[in-house]
């Protein structure tokens, strides 16, 4: 019955997770983005303290659920490990292992270290939430969307406009890869053992194992009732059952509840922890316990204190982008450095820009944290889907009124490109189609009234939204085109 009950509690979860990523409508965004403020990393870096707190009370309470159900790279694993006990026909596959406790200490170090410097790029690629949404994003959107657009085509046939198109590209190449191999990578453990992911590389894993190794609830081996048949261990994804020892390694198991059904004579039952842990042990298991939460108290102090200071048929030539300056960042991102700080890369705004604007960045610095780019839209003033997303808090939420009014960056008008003069015709593209009228018309030669007239921008009312650099006919690079400020502030 647990089994069960944790089954549709985690099917539930990774569906509507995975659906954030894939709808591009909203309509999931508006009633369950909460669930992605509710994972681990998310909440951190949001210093959002009642769910951080929330997590580690759910953990002592009944053990590391949070890596069985809420979890989508945990349940993805199910998944994908349920498929290969169904190909190879063999649902008892498993067997004990010793815990790699030194590889899951230096990765979890490597990773608090790299988020406290704020290189948030490293953390990125074994933190389960956003390794989840790189692949969800990059490798299941597609399949989503071209589903969708097939939908669309019998639609439309019919008379029914239920459905509409929407473009399939690939967003960022370098992404796009790492998403490939940390799916590939994770697909195989998964299909050969079930959690080593979780149990080895997962920073989130380790520090929630060392807190349910304190849980008031957990798996239970009846000694006198076991009659050591390892059924329970050849069932537990997490390798974590020693039925010759007669014990579990609580720091690697997930709660999955297999073993309890997998016993045919009761010996494992969800219950009270024991209380034959020695006096030595338990002053051991504490010091551990309270070493991994000073770490984790730690890194959010320090990023509290971040917060604080900071028509013709000739073919149209694909523009190009330009050499920014300064990178782009939405609206709600107050300023570079603290995007930097925050965002965990999880591409969940990068799936639901309705202007395709967002895409992973290419530098270094920045690897894989969303960058705004006009060449396939422009950031519409009145839009806020980003920020009303984002889990970690990277992307404050804005009102209408005030993201209309957010400089992000300023436009810059580039002579050498412009075809007012390298063409010698008349244009006015960009003045047309600015929101905020920051772009004026102006002659060429003053004293002139039929000579032709160049834009001239204002930087004092541009917010840098990108309608101009988007609408402009030059290529391959755009005449005008918008450059990021390190600092956000209100016009």
């Amino acid at each position: 019955m647990l089994r069960k009950i944790r089954i549709t509690l985690a099917t539930i979860f990774f569906v509507i997770v995975s659906l954030l990523f894939l709808d591009f409508t909203g309509t999931i965004h508006k009633y369950f983005a909460w669930m992605a403020s509710i994972q681990f990393l998310p909440a951190v870096l949001a210093l959002n303290v009642a769910v951080v707190v929330g997590l580690i009370v759910l953990t002592l309470v009944f053990g590391r659920v949070y890596c069985s159900i809420i979890c989508p790279m945990g349940v993805m694993q199910d998944v994908i490990s349920w498929m290969s006990s169904k190909r190879k026909g063999k649902k008892t596959r498993f067997g004990y292992s010793k815990g790699k406790n030194i590889l899951r200490v230096i990765v979890l170090v490597v990773f608090v270290i790299a988020m406290t410097l704020g290189v948030g790029a490293i953390g990125s690629l074994v933190d389960p939430y956003s390794a989840y949404g790189r692949i969800a994003s990059n490798l299941f959107a597609p399949i989503y969307y071209w589903c969708n657009n097939i939908l669309a085509y019998f639609a439309e046939r019919a008379d029914s406009y239920a459905f509409y198109s929407v473009d399939v590209y690939v967003k960022s190449v370098t992404t796009f890869v790492v998403a490939i191999v940390t799916f590939v990578v994770i697909a195989v453990l998964a299909w050969k053992n079930g959690r080593t992911y979780c149990n080895t590389i997962c920073p989130v894993g380790t520090i929630l194992g060392a807190i349910s190794k304190y849980s008031l609830l957990k798996p239970v081996i009846d000694k006198s009732k076991c009659m050591g048949c390892k059924m329970c261990e050849r069932t537990c994804k997490s390798s974590c059952i020693n039925v010759d020892n007669k014990s579990i390694d609580y720091t690697r198991c997930v709660a999955c509840m297999n073993c309890i059904e997998s016993c045919r004579r009761g010996a494992i039952k969800y219950t009270r922890r024991p209380k034959e842990i020695t006096v030595s042990e338990n002053v051991e298991g504490r010091r551990k316990f309270l070493a991994i939460t000073g770490v984790a108290v730690t890194t959010a102090a320090l990023r509290a204190e971040e917060k604080t200071v900071d028509g013709g048929l000739a073919v149209i030539e694909d523009k190009k982008i330009p050499n920014r300056n300064v990178p782009i960042v939405p609206g709600g991102a107050v300023s570079l450095q603290y995007f930097s700080d925050h965002c965990s890369a999880c591409q969940l705004c990068v799936s639901v820009c309705p202007n395709n604007v967002l895409r992973p960045s290419q530098s270094l610095d920045r690897f894989m944290q969303p960058e705004m780019s006009y060449e396939s839209g422009f950031c519409r003033p009145e839009c806020t889907r980003c920020a009303d997303v984002c889990p970690t808090n990277a992307i404050k939420p804005l009102p209408k009124e005030e993201k209309m009014m957010r400089k992000i960056g300023t436009a810059v008008w580039v002579k050498e490109n412009c075809i007012i003069l390298s063409d010698d015709v008349k244009c006015g593209n960009c003045a047309r189609h600015c929101p905020n009228g920051a772009i004026s018309m102006e002659q060429i030669e003053p004293e002139n009234p039929k000579s032709r007239k160049f834009p001239v921008v204002n930087p004092e009312r541009c917010i840098g939204c990108g309608a101009c650099e988007y609408v402009c006919p030059a290529r391959p690079f755009s005449a005008i085109y918008v450059d990021g400020i390190e600092v956000h502030r209100t016009i």
